[in-house]
């Protein structure tokens, strides 16, 4: 038996651009068999993100998102926490791990100002990881492989083109450790990514030993998602 981990999905809930409930999330994925969501809301810099107490209320904003999938899910999935992160710089988008509500809100807003480089270094000694989304999709500007834990080579989200195929290359140039998500945004959008393991992943902690350890595979194609 294999396990199935999505590594890229948002919630409308705590994503603006995200149309998809709580609900539908969990349908389809156990559906298609997943035994593990992590879901990754946008955490950007809008708003007056510098003041204390509206960074804190975004953090909990984001947890009450994931509290609310995970009461969804009633142990029939694991929810893991995540956050797709764009930086004041450009429109970069990285999904980071590892982190908790704690962690988050003591860090405060300047994180945001601090560009990936930066970020990374901090995270990494923090044990947290960070992978590039998309990092070939129209709009984005290339980042410094060193400034990054892993490449998403496979993002399945229907509406852009994220030019996959140049990720990969580019990942495996630079020997980057590579993942795939979905992207999962709105209802019609059916999952077709992610890793599968020999195990279930069920913590943010495993899933970061997971993914540097290279014990998985991808999962690109819905129909390799539905199998």
């Amino acid at each position: 038996m294999t396990y199935k981990t999505e590594l890229h999905c948002h919630s409308k809930d705590a994503s603006g651009c995200s149309h998809e409930s709580v609900e539908g999330i969990c349908e389809k994925y156990l559906k298609y068999g997943y035994t593990t969501v992590c879901l990754t809301n946008h955490f950007t810099p809008e708003g007056n993100f510098l003041d204390p107490a509206e960074w804190a209320a975004k953090v909990r904003r984001k947890y009450a998102a994931w509290e609310k999938l995970k009461a969804c899910a009633d142990g029939r999935l694991t929810i893991l926490m995540g956050l797709e992160f764009r930086f004041v710089q450009n429109s970069n988008d990285y999904l980071v791990f590892g982190f908790d509500e704690d962690w988050l809100v003591s860090h405060t807003g300047e994180i945001l100002k601090m560009g990936v480089r930066r970020f990374t270094e901090m995270a990494r000694a923090d044990g947290l990881f960070t992978i590039q989304a998309h990092p070939f999709r129209h709009g984005m500007v290339v980042t410094d492989a060193n400034a990054v834990d892993a490449i998403e080579i496979y993002n399945g989200h229907p509406g852009h083109n994220s030019n996959n195929d140049i990720a990969e290359a580019w990942a495996r140039k630079y020997g980057k450790i590579m993942t795939a998500g979905t992207d999962h945004h709105n209802p019609d959008h059916m999952p077709d990514a992610g890793i599968r393991t020999d195990f279930p992943i069920t913590s943010e902690k495993q899933l970061i030993e997971t993914l540097k350890s290279g014990n998985f595979t991808l999962i690109r194609g819905n129909e390799d998602a539905m199998n």
